[in-house]
């Protein structure tokens, strides 16, 4: 306890404030899931959407890098391992919006696989879901996540919500300034709301 008789009350407040804990602030608390990131191995990830209590959430996909990005009224809440088309099979890149969402759903063009937390992308049958993550490209153009992550994210978001799929190796800090500055960007009608479900996955 500071003894107020040895110092006057002006010294003692200010040392008192210096011993008090500091909470850290949404903006430094947000470093430990960048920090988590290099150490992340295949079908691992980050979540912690305490950082953000409201706002839009924006998903962004690095291809390069296999990375999926979340962030909710702009801070990052979220980072994942992904699993994106193989050779032959690539995901599209460029602007989305969920189309549609299914906690459970199954292939119409691929024996009917399963593709929990489906969250759609297009109506060619690109999609967000839970799935194997084997550490490289290796679905038929969907982006396959953890499957916890998978269900954190499917809670997490809307429809109509913004989704931005990137060729390049971007960095949590570089992805949504990428994706944002792509946020006008027109959506053919198979990636719109509006445009024809036929023939969907």
């Amino acid at each position: 306890m500071v003894n107020v008789s040895l110092f006057g009350r002006g010294a003692a407040a200010a040392l008192l404030l210096a011993l008090a804990p500091v909470s850290a602030s949404p903006a430094l608390a947000a470093a430990p899931v960048e920090a988590s990131l290099k150490k992340l191995k295949p079908g691992r990830f980050v979540w912690q959407p305490e950082l953000a209590a409201s706002g839009p959430t924006e998903i962004v996909i690095s291809l390069n890098k296999q990375m999926a990005y979340v962030y909710r009224g702009g801070e990052l809440i979220g980072a994942s391992t992904i699993s994106s088309g193989k050779k032959g099979n690539e995901s599209p890149v460029g602007r989305f919006e969920i189309l549609e969402k299914k906690r459970t759903h199954r292939s119409n063009r691929y024996n009917d696989a399963p593709m929990p937390y489906m969250q759609r992308l297009n109506w060619y049958g690109v999609a967000l879901h839970g799935g194997e993550i084997p550490g490289y490209p290796a679905s038929h153009g969907c982006i396959r996540l953890p499957m916890k992550f998978a269900e954190k994210l499917f809670a997490a978001t809307e429809l109509g919500g913004f989704v931005y799929v990137a060729d390049e190796a971007l960095s949590p800090k570089e992805a949504l300034k990428v994706a944002r500055a792509n946020a006008d960007a027109p959506l053919p009608p198979h990636r719109s709301r509006r445009g024809s479900a036929q023939g969907v996955q």
